[in-house]
């Protein structure tokens, strides 16, 4: 049951860390980082270079979910079927991941050494923060 729960939920991504939107243009952000308009603009032109491949992947894995999820639910069970549509997914989410990741690795070429650290400690807040509020939601 593990297995077949992360087959079907959203994908696990590079980005899912990061802010949402394009967090170089957030003003805590380029204050955080001491971003320079240069900085700014050439991580915009990275995130353009990387768009539209970033929409297209995201799509295959929901259309390649929902084929599985078909399959999931047909009266009788293919077993190959099911199988076969499972490798899908893994394939488009690899593929997503992938680009995520070089988009990230590009961002990352943009930032000096210690505004990278400044902004790994920011997402290490954030993700501290969100781990906790998904705790008091899911108490164990």
């Amino acid at each position: 049951m593990p297995l077949l729960f992360l087959a079907i939920m959203p994908p696990v991504c590079a980005q899912e860390s990061l802010p949402q939107g394009k967090w170089w243009n957030r003003p805590e952000i380029v204050r955080q980082l001491n971003l320079t308009p240069q900085q700014q603009t050439r991580l915009d032109n990275v995130f353009r270079r990387h768009a539209d491949g970033l929409i297209d992947l995201r799509a295959e894995v929901q259309k390649r979910s929902i084929d599985l999820r078909s399959e999931l639910d047909r009266q009788q069970l293919d077993r190959e079927a099911i199988q076969q549509a499972a490798k899908r997914v893994g394939s488009a989410r690899s593929d997503l991941f992938e680009r995520e990741l070089l988009l990230l690795v590009d961002m990352r070429a943009e930032l000096t050494a210690e505004q990278w650290n400044r902004f790994r400690r920011v997402l290490n807040v954030r993700e501290g923060a969100a781990r906790r509020q998904e705790q008091r939601r899911n108490p164990r």
